[in-house]
């Protein structure tokens, strides 16, 4: 027959409940311990200057924050904004990117419109020549009252030998070209008379005058007066006659007309 040991003494029921409520007591002291430096950790944290955590949590904080700068003005919708370098890359075969650029539809030119042709101008009329430079008609416009070359015998040469142009007493007559004045006097049938040296051995005589305006030896320029037209010497009426000479004698004349009109003189 087995003999059971002796039994210990019995532990009070009390005892064991107040071992349970100590540990229980414990445990929460750790975790109210661990709680409360959670706590502290997040209160450093929430305090530390410019930490993302500081300016998320506290958005109202002074100071520049995603909540208080200023914003941008909104860019003109007119103008083309260039795009930063893209990630994405071009096809091999593109040779160069500015094949895929497209320009905004309010930028790209308009058509012009059709322009309507205008009617071409008329021509103008032709103008007269005007008379070389350094030539002038003796009376411009004036008319012909006998020409040159008709046949009369009373003339010593048995024609006329120069032209004569129908002019009221005392209107001007000019050189005919660049010159210098050779004589300036009275002669006999042509009564005063002027005659000129022109700059190509030509000479040039105004007779029947009724005044001179020149004097021997003097230079006179294409257009300047040298006399006034009369009546003067072997005249029957107010007139200019005019001869152009090869050398300064009687008879040795060509056409004035033909002499005039080759260097550009048309106001006959």
């Amino acid at each position: 027959m087995s003999t059971l040991p002796p039994a210990g003494p019995a532990r009070p029921r009390h005892a064991t409940l107040s071992g349970s409520r100590q540990r229980a007591e414990r445990d929460h002291a750790v975790l109210s311990a661990g709680a409360a430096a959670v706590l502290l950790a997040s209160s450093v944290l929430l305090a530390a200057p410019g930490s993302a955590s500081a300016q998320t949590v506290r958005p109202t904080t002074p100071g520049s924050s995603a909540f208080t700068a200023p914003q941008a003005a909104v860019p003109n919708p007119g103008l083309v904004q260039v795009a930063g370098p893209s990630p994405y890359k071009l096809p091999d075969d593109a040779a160069s990117a500015q094949a895929f650029v497209a320009m905004a539809p309010n930028l790209l030119p308009a058509a012009a419109p059709a322009a309507t042709p205008e009617p071409e101008p008329e021509p103008e009329p032709t103008p007269a020549p005007a008379p070389a430079p350094g030539w002038s008609a003796p009376v411009p416009d004036a008319p012909t009252s006998n020409p040159y070359g008709v046949a009369d015998s009373e003339y010593a040469a048995g024609y006329h030998t120069g032209v004569d142009f129908a002019v009221d007493p005392g209107t001007p007559v000019l050189a005919v070209g660049d010159a210098t004045v050779v004589s300036a006097r009275w002669d006999g049938a042509y009564g005063k008379e002027v005659v000129l040296r022109l700059t190509d051995g030509h000479f040039a005589q105004y007779a029947h005058l009724s005044a001179l305006s020149v004097s021997r030896g003097d230079h006179v320029p294409a257009g300047e007066r040298v006399g006034l037209s009369g009546s003067t010497g072997n005249s029957t009426g107010p007139h200019l006659h005019f001869e152009i000479r090869t050398s300064n004698r009687y008879g040795a004349v060509i056409n004035p007309i033909a002499y005039l009109s080759g260097h550009g003189v048309t106001a006959f």
